[in-house]
């Protein structure tokens, strides 16, 4: 099976498992202080690894680029959901609210780096957000979500890191499609801890309490969420459409609910198993190549 099928089904796999670490996180850390330690070891793991394998190094502007990038494709994106969700907002409306940003970089793309989507394509990511809404409604009909007034400033941060990642997902569309991705991931981890540094050293007491846990979820946030996951990310939006890659966000509640089950015996309700059937609908069909259109040369 060559690589091409088999990364979006293990990138889903992965990156399911980011909302289980960050309940785990949540107990032993701030949030900004557990994302600074996990962005500073992941530039290390990538830069060992770059050195191991002697990876070509991009040039200063593009280095700068992929620095830029990184503010917004991991800084920004997972410092305002973490922020937002530990401050009030229920994880069903901050679900509804990540399941935009599919829709949100589809309707930037033929904007911002001329990208076109199908029809089918265009059904598709409106399917992927009817199921999602259909999955997670019971969550939206719990009396906690009834009243959000007091959770305007964390549902506004939320809003801006839906954004940011999709504004990142695109920057690396239109301008880090070439080059070593290893070298550009390592710069990329170092721009998100530009950012989350000093905010854990402003708005933080540095809390990390070395608990087997805390370990655990920051070895997997590395090595899995970080290496292998965002890897495989940088990989699907280079080598498809990224509103493509983009979709597959769709699936990752219902990956999260399955897992949930599996791990914590949480029941499987019938609107969560209904919404994913949707769900796989509409990422088939925003994902399926358009007859038309060439497969990319391989690299």
């Amino acid at each position: 099976m060559s690589l091409d099928r088999l990364a979006p089904a293990v990138f889903v796999l992965l990156w399911s498992t980011g909302w289980v670490v960050a309940k785990y996180a949540s107990l032993h850390s701030e949030p900004f202080t557990f994302l600074s330690i996990r962005y500073a070891l992941s530039a290390a793991a990538f830069l060992a690894l770059c050195l191991v394998v002697r990876a070509q190094w991009p040039s200063r502007a593009r280095a700068l680029r992929a620095v830029y990038s990184g503010f917004f494709l991991h800084g920004f994106y997972l410092a305002g959901l973490w922020w937002a969700i530990a401050n009030g907002v229920p994880a069903g409306i901050s679900g509804i609210i990540a399941a935009l940003q599919p829709l949100l970089t589809a309707m930037a793309a033929p904007f911002l780096i001329g990208e076109r989507l199908q029809p089918a394509q265009k059904l598709g990511l409106a399917l992927g957000f009817i199921g999602i809404a259909i999955a997670i409604s019971p969550k939206l009909l719990d009396p906690a979500t009834a009243d959000l007034t007091h959770a305007a400033l964390p549902l506004a941060i939320n809003l801006v890191a839906m954004a940011s990642v999709t504004y990142g997902t695109l920057y690396q569309k239109k301008h880090l499609q070439s080059g070593d991705l290893r070298t550009i991931a390592t710069l990329q981890y170092i721009g998100a801890l530009i950012l989350t540094l000093p905010l854990s050293l402003i708005f933080e007491h540095q809390h990390f309490d070395g608990a087997a846990q805390a370990y655990g979820a920051l070895a997997w946030s590395v090595f899995g969420l970080s290496m292998g996951g965002v890897g495989l990310l940088l990989y699907l939006i280079r080598r498809g459409q990224v509103s493509r890659a983009a979709s597959l966000i769709y699936l990752m509640p219902p990956a999260v609910a399955l897992e949930a089950f599996i791990a914590f015996g949480e029941p499987l309700t019938l609107p969560l198993v209904v919404g994913t059937v949707v769900v796989v609908t509409g990422v088939y069909l925003t994902n399926r190549r358009a007859s038309s259109e060439h497969r990319p040369a391989e690299v």
